[in-house]
C-alpha cells in the first residue's frame, strides 16, 4: 500500500489518531512494537493559527516514529487552509483531515464528524486543503451522520475527486458514537467500488491480532488502522504482526510490559511536567490489560491512579510487580 511516494508494504496496520493519547512518546513506542503508521493527537485548526502553546506542541514528530500523519479539524474553509500551510511547515509525511470525529464539542459545532452533515463544505475543505500543500492528504471519516444517511460509498469517491491519497472509514455513524459494531460490510463497498483508486483504511473494533487478520482477509481493506485496543498495550501491535506474518504469537513478558508502560510515563513527565504528565498518563495506566484480571486489586488500582508524583507511582508499581506479575 502506498500512500504517495511513501510505501507501507503489504497489509499495513495503523495507530489511530486519539486526543489525549496519542503523543510522541507513545507513537513512538508503537512504531517500535509494529505500528507502519502513526498519527498525531488531531489540531485544531484555529488553535493552531492562534500558535496555541499547547497545540503547537502537538505537531513534534521523532524521526524514529515515521511515517507520521499530522491531523487538523476545523468548519472553514481558510482557517483549515491555514493550519494545512502550517502543519506542513512541521514536515510531517502527510496531512490528514478529521471528518470524524463524534463528540459533541466538536462534531457539535460542524467540526469533524460535524462535516457529515454539510458535505459541499467538507468537499471544499478538503479540495482547498490539497491544493495549498505539496504533502499528500488523507481523510478520516464515518459511514455517515446516522443510520438514514449511510452515504460513504458516494463520498469515498467524491473524495478522491477532491485529489486526497487514502481514505480511513470507521465503520460507525456519529449517532453511533463508539457504542455498537462497526459496520464493516459498509467498508467493504467503499473498498469494491471499481470507480474508488485510492487506498481504504479500514477502523472499528480491531481489538486481537486474530480481528485484525480476518478485517484484510474478509473486507479486502488496503490497511487496518488500531485506536482504543492500544491505549496501554502498545504491544498489541508486536502481537498483530506476528500474526500477520504467520508466525505464532509470543506476547511480550508481564516485566516487558510494565517497562513500556514506565517508559511513558517517564517520557510524559519529561514533556509536560511532574504533576501533568502524570495526569497524562492515568488514561493508559486505567485501560491497560496488563492490570486486568488481577484478584484483589481494586484497592492497589485506585491507589495506582491516585499517585500524583513520580517516586509514589513508581513504588506502587513496584509492587504491583512484585506482587501480581509473572516474570514469565
Amino acid at each position: 500500500m502506498k500512500i504517495g511516494n511513501v510505501d507501507l508494504g503489504e497489509r499495513p496496520v495503523a495507530l489511530a489518531p486519539m486526543e489525549d493519547v496519542t503523543d510522541a512518546s507513545f507513537r513512538l513506542i508503537c512504531k517500535e512494537m509494529g505500528a507502519d503508521l502513526t498519527y498525531t493527537e488531531f489540531v485544531s485548526a484555529d488553535a493552531l493559527i492562534r500558535n496555541i502553546a499547547a497545540t503547537t506542541r502537538k505537531l513534534h514528530i521523532a524521526e524514529g516514529e515515521r511515517p507520521t500523519a499530522i491531523q487538523i479539524y476545523g468548519k472553514e474553509v481558510e482557517p483549515m487552509v491555514e493550519a494545512a500551510r502550517l502543519a506542513e511547515e512541521a514536515r510531517p509525511d502527510f496531512i490528514d483531515i478529521n471528518f470524524g470525529c463524534p463528540v459533541k464539542k466538536v462534531a457539535g459545532k460542524g467540526a469533524g464528524a460535524g462535516m457529515l452533515r454539510d458535505i459541499p463544505k467538507m468537499l471544499q475543505i478538503t479540495r482547498a486543503v490539497v491544493d495549498a500543500v505539496s504533502l499528500p492528504v488523507t481523510v478520516k471519516t464515518r459511514l455517515g451522520w446516522d443510520h438514514e444517511s449511510k452515504i460513504i460509498v458516494d463520498l469515498a469517491e467524491q473524495l478522491q475527486d477532491c485529489g486526497i491519497a487514502a481514505l480511513t472509514v470507521h465503520g460507525r455513524t456519529r449517532s453511533q458514537l463508539y457504542s455498537g459494531e462497526a459496520d464493516w460490510e459498509m467498508i467493504a463497498r467503499v473498498k469494491a467500488n471499481p470507480r474508488l483508486h485510492i487506498p481504504v483504511i479500514g477502523n472499528g473494533d480491531i481489538t486481537s491480532p486474530e480481528k485484525l487478520v480476518a478485517a484484510f482477509d474478509r473486507y479486502g481493506v488496503d490497511g487496518v488502522m488500531v485506536g482504543r485496543a492500544s491505549i496501554g498495550a502498545p504491544w498489541i501491535f508486536h502481537e498483530m504482526k506476528q500474526l500477520l506474518a504467520g508466525e505464532e504469537v509470543v506476547p511480550l513478558t508481564d516485566s516487558e510490559k510494565m517497562s513500556l508502560l514506565r517508559r511513558q510515563i517517564r517520557e510524559s513527565v519529561e514533556r509536560i511536567d511532574e504533576y501533568r504528565g502524570i495526569l497524562h498518563i492515568r488514561r493508559h495506566l486505567a485501560a491497560s490489560p496488563l492490570f486486568k484480571g488481577i484478584p484483589d486489586f481494586r484497592s492497589t488500582r485506585i491507589k495506582m491512579l491516585q499517585a500524583d508524583t513520580l517516586d509514589s507511582l513508581n513504588e506502587i508499581l513496584d509492587f504491583i510487580e512484585r506482587n501480581y506479575l509473572s516474570n514469565s
